[in-house]
């Protein structure tokens, strides 16, 4: 009964999505069948983080058939880590949206595509077929531009063309390696592969299989220098889609190259090598492209680029504590980045812009709400002992164990290029005067109704929430965190439980 329940957070969605094509135009009743849904699969995800925690690796063999033969779904601490993330994220925005979203948007499907959307990365995440997985993404990659052409503006269709020209040449990477992949191995079942890729006697067709992989999940990672399709999508849907996009989409790439070379390749010194140098380019491109923006969504998006060069960071010094740091730093940003585009959607509405000079005045009016953003701000910023510090300080010290002194020093670039833009931003928007021509737009909360703005604010204000306990309870995530990377370091716990070999 237990490894059944692996499927139930994937199921929730679809159900969610199907129940909603039934009610194509009350727009009321979507909001409501969206935030039960939401609920439901946030309560599935949950309990499925605690079985795995308790019970150690689920793992579900499709029509009784045994891996390798059949499909198999797994929820190791990896996995379940993901899940537990997307719930959150999902539930949070799910609430936004009932406000954020315009109703023309919600009438043509935005809730459908939503739960759609949630449903791939679910899968994605827990799938344990390398196939499969390429299908849980095509599943999310359609989903996503959906979201990004809904409404049909000149900007959106633009960014949305770049989104999908470089996502399709990710997916023909992707798939041209799974072919290879099967062809010398003739399986697709990713424990099934960790066996057979390691007794395959052409190394370099291993290595540059390997490669490809990671070319194809960088792309969709938005690594350096294929990155340059986030800053040119990510700001152009409504700041309810954005924080989906921000806070998941990126991830499910990085989660993917966790999967592959934990499980399938053991990578050797030169593939080390390459993720360090691509971490450090991916940070130090980030971190410049951003310096000069003054959108504060293009300024979160090229964030978004600069940061996932941590995670790859990770992967290249490849030890336990790197792991740890990485797995901490996955937490901290999936929930900050998604409540910094819920921000700037507040911000938004109320002040009409998203230009930081045009901004201003922002604690005098609102003291309570500019408190709440202070803490998302300076979460991501990494000041002690908010969330983004801990797996910070581990990074660091790893990279100057192994005298990655190279590496070392694109982290400190990118957290003084993040804390500069960070003050910034609390400079201009925050701290000083409104300027005069904008005097006019000071609140904006007005045409919405008590439930509208309770909507817009209590999901902001709950994953602030979160980080705070993040940071302030960092042992609790440590101890996540250690046992997630004690899996992905010995990746025979994954094998033996979905091969069924003791």
């Amino acid at each position: 009964m237990s490894t059944n329940f692996i499927l139930a957070p994937i199921f929730v969605h679809m159900i969610t999505a199907v129940v909603l094509l039934f009610f194509w135009k009350n727009v009321e009743l979507k909001k409501i069948i969206s935030v039960v849904g939401n609920s439901v699969a946030f309560i599935a995800c949950l309990k499925l983080f605690f079985m795995t925690w308790n019970e150690g690796t689920l793992t579900l063999q499709m029509g009784g058939w045994e891996a390798p033969f059949g499909i198999t779904f797994v929820s190791d601490m990896l996995s379940a880590v993901m899940v537990m993330l997307t719930a959150t994220v999902s539930l949070a925005v799910g609430i936004f949206s009932t406000a954020a979203i315009n109703r023309n948007r919600i009438r043509y499907g935005y809730f459908f595509i939503f739960h759609f959307l949630i449903m791939g990365l679910l899968g994605a995440f827990l799938t344990g077929d390398i196939f499969n997985l390429y299908v849980w993404f095509e599943i999310v990659i359609i989903s996503s531009f959906v979201l990004l052409t809904l409404g049909g503006k000149k900007r959106q269709m633009e960014g949305a063309v770049k989104y999908m020209t470089v996502n399709m040449l990710a997916s023909i990477i992707f798939l041209t390696a799974i072919g290879i992949l099967y062809g010398i191995t003739g399986s697709l079942n990713i424990a099934d592969l960790a066996e057979k890729v390691a007794i395959v006697e052409n190394r370099g067709l291993v290595t540059v299989t390997a490669l490809m992989f990671f070319i194809g999940f960088g792309i969709k990672s938005a690594i350096f220098p294929l990155y340059f399709w986030l800053p040119a999508s990510y700001h152009t849907p409504p700041s309810a889609i954005g924080a989906i996009f921000g806070g998941l989409l990126t991830k499910m790439g990085v989660y993917s190259l966790f999967r592959v070379f934990t499980v399938i390749f053991v990578p050797d010194d030169f593939l080390l090598q390459v993720f360090v140098i691509i971490a450090i380019f991916t940070m130090v491109s980030g971190a410049l492209g951003v310096i000069n923006k003054r959108n504060i969504r293009r300024i979160l998006s090229y964030l978004i680029v600069c940061h996932i060069g941590y995670l790859i960071a990770g992967m290249g010094l490849y030890t336990e504590l790197a792991f740890v740091g990485v797995i901490f730093y996955l937490i901290h940003d999936v929930i900050v980045k998604s409540n910094l585009f819920m921000m700037s959607g507040l911000i938004q509405k109320i002040r009409e812009s998203q230009d930081i000079y045009r901004l201003g005045g922002f604690y005098k009016d609102y003291p309570k709400l500019s408190l709440v953003f202070a803490v998302i701000l300076f979460s991501l910023v990494g000041i002690p002992p908010l969330s983004g510090f801990w797996p910070k300080i581990m990074l660091f010290q790893e990279a100057f164990r192994l005298k990655e002194y190279a590496l070392l020093g694109g982290l400190i670039f990118a957290s003084f290029i993040t804390l500069f833009v960070v003050a910034r931003i609390w400079s201009e928007v925050f701290w000083k005067d409104l300027p005069k021509p904008n005097a006019e737009e000071i609140d904006h909360f007005v045409p919405y109704s008590r439930s509208g703005k309770i909507a817009l604010i209590l999901p902001v204000v709950a994953l602030a929430c979160v980080s705070l306990y993040i940071g302030l309870n960092a042992p609790a995530i440590m101890e996540v965190s250690e046992r997630v990377a004690h899996e992905m370091m010995n990746p025979n716990l994954y094998i033996e439980s979905v091969l069924g070999k003791q």
